[in-house]
């Protein structure tokens, strides 16, 4: 890789790292070239990204930014794993990890704050920011579905004895 090259990279990845909420540490030995295709399409379905890279370049590209409390764990073979949701990235990471033994998590971190890789496996188990809108759009609708219920029986009561009425006459 020719210095432009390397400059290059070093700028995108402080792009993309600018933008993450996640970055995620993973150590691979032995992945296969099938097994990386898969690990990155998940990732790509979670909204995240995955990308093997050169630990030197890795250092410079996030020397300066929130994601500095890494830097001491990019050592040996490592990709990072890193996505805008705080919890996508990990989500995939740590399923992928359990399911295959050639992919280890390290470690991670949310903006300047460190997490270990317990905090990275208790972070998978959340759920994802779509699902914790759902649960609390279907919390706000309940209680108005029950008001339209309460509202709409005294009429449906009026009704059925008012067409009891009209039958009996």
């Amino acid at each position: 890789m020719e210095k432009r090259e390397k400059e290059l990279f070093i700028a995108s990845m402080r792009s993309a790292l600018d933008q993450a909420g996640l970055v995620v540490i993973t150590r691979q030995v032995g992945l296969t070239v099938g097994e990386s295709q898969t690990l990155r399409r998940q990732m790509y379905e979670a909204g995240a990204q995955f990308k093997v890279t050169k630990n030197t370049l890795t250092r410079l590209a996030v020397k300066g930014t929130s994601y500095e409390v890494l830097v001491d764990h990019l050592t040996g073979p490592t990709a990072l794993a890193y996505s805008s949701d705080p919890i996508a990235a990990a989500r995939v990471a740590v399923k992928f990890a359990n399911d295959n033994q050639k992919l280890e998590i390290v470690c991670g971190a949310m903006g300047d704050k460190f997490l270990s890789k317990a905090d990275v496996q208790a972070l998978a188990t959340l759920p994802s920011l779509d699902e914790l809108r759902g649960k609390i759009i279907g919390i706000l609708q309940a209680p108005a579905g029950k008001l339209a219920r309460v509202v709409q029986a005294p009429a449906g009561q009026l009704a059925r004895v008012v067409s009891a009425y009209s039958k009996k006459g």
